[in-house]
């Protein structure tokens, strides 16, 4: 069974959530979804912020260009 939690609104997440619900998606849904969706946007930020840190490593760029040069040299043609 779900947790229950309750929360107070402040103007601006009063009109964030006259947005969600205009349509007539329940609160619940409307708050769920939002929670879920905010929780994807950080992993993907978190994922992306450690992308650009090892895109800016300058010895693990060149480590893994020697590990493409020495795998070239296993290809079978």
């Amino acid at each position: 069974m779900a947790d229950t939690i309750t929360f107070r609104p402040d103007e601006d997440a009063s009109r964030a959530l006259e947005v969600l619900t205009r349509d007539g998606t329940p609160v619940s849904a409307a708050v769920r979804s939002a929670l879920i969706e905010a929780a994807r946007q950080r992993a993907v930020a978190s994922v992306r912020a450690e992308a650009q840190a090892l895109a800016a490593d300058e010895q693990d760029r060149a480590e893994a260009m020697q590990v493409l040069r020495d795998m070239e040299t296993l290809r079978a043609w």
